[in-house]
C-alpha cells in the first residue's frame, strides 16, 4: 500500500504513463487497420500525430485522481487497467477538438495545421479529383469518429473487472452525450447570435466542465467504488473548476500569446464564439450606454478577416468595460466554491491535496 500524503511514482509521472498507453494502443490499431485496408493507415497516422503531438492530459489526470480519491491503490492489481481506462479520455478529447476545429473553420491547432486543413492540402498536392476543402472536411469528420469509437474500445478492453465497468458506465455515457450536446449548443448559439451570459455559461458547463473535470472525476471514483457522498462532492468540485478552466481559456483565446497557446491571437473572436467574456463585454457596454463600444464588439465577433489592430482595440474595450475583471472574479469565485466542496467531501489522501493543487493550476495557467 502507498503511504498516505506521499505521492507514488505513478502519480508523479502520470502524463508519461498516459502517453505510453496511447502510443501502444494507437500502434496496435494502426497495425490492425493496415491489415484491413492499407490506405487507412494514413488516417490513423493523422489521429496518432494529433493525440501524441501535444496536450496536457488533463482528463486522464482527473480520472486517475478520482480513483485515488476513492481509495485506489497505485500498487494494487487494478492500477494498470485504471491507467488504460483513464488514457481513453484523450481519444474523446481528440474527437472533440478535431470536430470543433472543423465547425469553427480553425486553421491552426497547437501551432500546426488542423486536421481538415492538412487533408485538404494533401488532396491539393496529390491533384486528386473533387474539391480539396470538401475532402478535408470529410476526412476530419471520419478521423474524429474513429477517435470516439476507439475511446470506447480502449476503455472496455482496459482490463477493468466487470463490477468496475458497470459502475463507470453511467458517467461514461453521460460524459459523451454532454460533450456532444455542448458542441451542438455552441454551434446553435453562434448561428442564433445569442450573446447572453446564460447561454455562454451553459455551453461552458456542458462542452467543457462536464467532460474535462466533472465526469472524469466521476468516472475514476466510480471505478474505485466511491460512496455517493464522495461522488457528489467530486462532481460539484469538478463542475465549478471545469467552468473556471473554460473561462481562463476564453481569456487566453483573446489575450493569450500565440507562441504559448499555439493559436492565433483573437481566433475566438474571428470564429464568432459567444464566450462569457464577450457576453459580459456586450452586457456592460449596453448597461452603460456605450453604443460605440457595443457596435465595435458586434462588428468584431465572427469576422474572419479580423486584423491584429482591431484585435488590440477589442482587447482594450474589454478591459475598459470591466469584462476582463468580471471574468477574473468569476474564476476566483468558482475556484473558491470548488475547493469548499472538495474539503467537505470524503476524499482520500493524497488525492484531496493533489486535487486542490490541480484546481489552482488549471485556472491560473497561461496556455
Amino acid at each position: 500500500m502507498s503511504t498516505p500524503h506521499r505521492l507514488h511514482p505513478t502519480d508523479l509521472e502520470l502524463p508519461k504513463h498516459v502517453e505510453h498507453r496511447l502510443f501502444g494502443y494507437l500502434g496496435e490499431r494502426r497495425d490492425a487497420g493496415l491489415r484491413m485496408e492499407e490506405s487507412f493507415a494514413g488516417a490513423v497516422d493523422a489521429l496518432s500525430g494529433f493525440v501524441l503531438g501535444g496536450g496536457k492530459r488533463i482528463r486522464p489526470t482527473f480520472a486517475w485522481w478520482g480513483w485515488r480519491g476513492a481509495g485506489g491503490d497505485p500498487d494494487g492489481p487494478l492500477a494498470d487497467a485504471v491507467l488504460t481506462a483513464a488514457s481513453s479520455l484523450e481519444l474523446i478529447q481528440a474527437c472533440a477538438l478535431i470536430h470543433d476545429d472543423l465547425m469553427d473553420a480553425s486553421a491552426v491547432r497547437r501551432g500546426s495545421p488542423t486536421v481538415h486543413v492538412a487533408f485538404a492540402e494533401r488532396h491539393r498536392t496529390q491533384r486528386w479529383l473533387g474539391e480539396p476543402e470538401r475532402f478535408g472536411l470529410a476526412a476530419a469528420l471520419l478521423i474524429g469518429d474513429v477517435a470516439l469509437a476507439w475511446a470506447d474500445d480502449m476503455l472496455f478492453d482496459s482490463g477493468l473487472p466487470d463490477d468496475a465497468l458497470r459502475r463507470m458506465r453511467e458517467p461514461w455515457q453521460y460524459m459523451r452525450s454532454e460533450m456532444l450536446a455542448g458542441q451542438y449548443l455552441d454551434m446553435l448559439t453562434q448561428a442564433r447570435g445569442d450573446s447572453s451570459t446564460q447561454a455562454a455559461l451553459r455551453i461552458d458547463r456542458l462542452k467543457t466542465a462536464a467532460y474535462t473535470v466533472e465526469r472524469p472525476l466521476h468516472l475514476g471514483a466510480a471505478i474505485g467504488g466511491g460512496s455517493p457522498e464522495l461522488i457528489a462532492g467530486l462532481r460539484t468540485f469538478g463542475a465549478d473548476i471545469g467552468v473556471a478552466f473554460q473561462l481562463r481559456d476564453d481569456l487566453l483565446g483573446v489575450f493569450g500569446d500565440p507562441e504559448v497557446t499555439g493559436k492565433p491571437a483573437g481566433d475566438d473572436l474571428r470564429e464568432g464564439k459567444r464566450t462569457l467574456l464577450v457576453a459580459l463585454g456586450l452586457e456592460l457596454a449596453q448597461a452603460s450606454g456605450a453604443h460605440a463600444a457595443t457596435a465595435a464588439l458586434h462588428a468584431a465577433i465572427g469576422r474572419p478577416d479580423l486584423d491584429t489592430g482591431t484585435v488590440d482595440e477589442v482587447r482594450a474595450l474589454l478591459h475598459e468595460l470591466g469584462a476582463v475583471d468580471a471574468v477574473e472574479q468569476r474564476i476566483t469565485a468558482l475556484t473558491d466554491t470548488a475547493l469548499a466542496a472538495l474539503r467537505a467531501a470524503p476524499v482520500a489522501e493524497p488525492a484531496a491535496t493533489r486535487l486542490a493543487e490541480l484546481a489552482v493550476s488549471a485556472t491560473k495557467r497561461n496556455h
